[in-house]
């Protein structure tokens, strides 16, 4: 691994959230993928160790709103397993509206207990047929008095009926389009809100994802996030932010991966040596680290922009998803051929590992979009440049 420079602290936040993986994680993985059982027992493990405030403020009972850091633990849950990681993950993505965008009454309300591990959050976005287009969207929030009423499903949700508190996008004004969706805070339990069965998923299985089903749920104006019509704001501006994350979840897959092909390679004696010693596997192997180091740094440099407060980072956040997690399938699927037979078989994990790095291509934009988007902001910035 390159040296990053990292500080003493950031040292013992990736060792840390490395030896819980390990002790919690590691004997339970198998298991986990095929129950599907949600890792409760992981997550109180990885609170006690107080990893789980890692990207909200001290004042708000965090660690210290540290992207890079956050990034750090996330890639370490990651290479041990990938479900894990992304139920780790997902709970900032639904925290990440209410701290950029919240008032200080709803961030002192709901960021404590989730920064103490207490509560999850969840972020409610997709639907049916609002994925890629998100203009799409049809939950809508009609305004009654004091209160919106919320009527709609949202799909596919991470941490969905597991979590407490819900950031939800939803369609306040037709009439506005795109400026007519609004976000708000939504609570378990709430009348009229209730979820869809967990889908049953090729990879990432111990991780819930359910749908969000609103029947004339009544929200309260004061759970507004932000200001009406600013809906599709905080969801862009939350998926700049969190786009590293996900783009660590693919790096620790995607090193997981490697560890694995390492160890079976040295160890695998075919034509009375190792297959280590064989060119064609060096090669792949090299091929393997290399590509897991490039999005390594990638990542790391967009977390260190989030936390050096960049102003525009729709691009850097993009290019790290998407390189990432294309390297996360390759490098898996490379493990795979490595172990040969063996990998295709559960008794090994760079199966679950190819199945758990598909996700990190789909969700949080598909990389489809991310080379839209991408490409859309070097057009925008040559552009700004000739004026």
């Amino acid at each position: 691994m390159l040296d990053y420079g990292l500080t003493e602290e950031q040292q013992m936040i990736r060792d840390l959230a490395r030896k819980v993986s390990l002790e919690k994680v590691l004997p339970k993985r198998a298991e986990w993928d095929e129950t599907g059982e949600f890792p409760w027992e992981a997550l109180k493990a990885y609170a006690a160790a107080d990893l789980c405030g890692l990207y909200i403020p001290e004042e708000l009972g965090g660690m210290g709103q540290s992207e890079f850091n956050f990034c750090l633990a996330t890639e370490e849950i990651s290479r041990v397993c990938g479900g894990v990681g992304v139920t780790f993950a997902a709970s900032a993505l639904g925290s990440v509206p209410i701290l950029l965008f919240g008032t200080d009454e709803q961030k002192k309300k709901y960021m404590p207990d989730i920064a103490a591990g207490k509560k999850l959050a969840a972020f409610g976005l997709t639907e049916a047929n609002a994925g890629s287009d998100a203009a799409g969207m049809e939950t809508t929030a009609k305004k009654d008095g004091d209160y919106y009423i919320l009527n709609g499903t949202k799909q596919w949700i991470t941490n969905g009926g597991e979590a407490e508190t819900y950031s939800v996008i939803a369609i306040s004004d037709k009439s506005k389009g795109p400026r007519g969706a609004s976000a708000f805070i939504l609570e378990k339990g709430m009348p009229g809100f209730t979820f869809g069965k967990k889908e049953n998923k090729m990879g990432i299985r111990c991780s819930a994802t359910r749908e969000l089903v609103f029947q004339d749920c009544k929200v309260h104006k004061s759970q507004l996030l932000g200001k009406e019509g600013a809906g599709f704001i905080v969801a862009m501006k939350t998926l700049d932010m969190t786009r590293p994350g996900i783009g660590a979840q693919a790096v620790g897959i995607a090193q997981g991966a490697l560890d694995e092909a390492l160890k079976y390679a040295r160890e695998r004696v075919q034509f009375g040596k190792p297959i280590s010693s064989i060119q064609a596997i060096q090669h792949i192997l090299a091929d393997m680290a290399t590509q897991v180091e490039a999005a390594r740094a990638l990542v790391y440099a967009c977390a260190r922009m989030v936390d050096a407060g960049a102003k525009d980072i729709t691009l850097p956040a993009s290019q790290a998803k998407l390189f990432a997690s294309d390297v996360a399938m390759k490098v898996t699927i490379d493990a795979i051929q490595v172990l040969g037979g063996y990998g295709y078989m559960k008794e090994y994990p760079v199966e679950k590992m190819a199945r758990d790095a598909k996700i990190t291509q789909i969700y949080e934009g598909t990389n489809q979009i991310q080379r839209n988007q991408i490409a859309l902001s070097l057009i925008k910035e040559l552009a700004s440049s000739k004026k």
